[in-house]
């Protein structure tokens, strides 16, 4: 687990460098890319948690993959739904 926690730290100081240095991102963006690039990431820790062995060399059973898939697309759509600006997300990069 302290492997995994310098590893998201590491993610999320690059994430945030990223969206406040590289593209200058306004709030609005920030907290959006930030939402779906977190929630995207902790899928792929479920992923990769989930098994002893590498996690290549072991499919994941087809209820989590189709739970993991559909989480993933839920998490991309959120912000194109029309409750997304109760949440303050905008939705895309592109604009705030």
């Amino acid at each position: 687990m302290v492997s995994f926690g310098l590893v998201s730290s590491l993610f999320d100081f690059v994430t945030f460098a990223g969206l406040a240095l590289l593209i200058k991102a306004a709030p609005a963006t920030f907290q959006t890319a930030r939402f779906v690039g977190s929630l995207l990431t902790e899928l792929a820790i479920v992923l990769i948690v989930r098994t002893r062995s590498c996690f290549w060399r072991s499919k994941p059973s087809r209820l989590l993959s189709f739970l993991t898939v559909a989480t993933a697309v839920l998490a991309i759509a959120i912000p194109y739904a029309p409750f997304a600006g109760y949440f303050g997300f905008v939705p895309c990069l592109g604009r705030s």
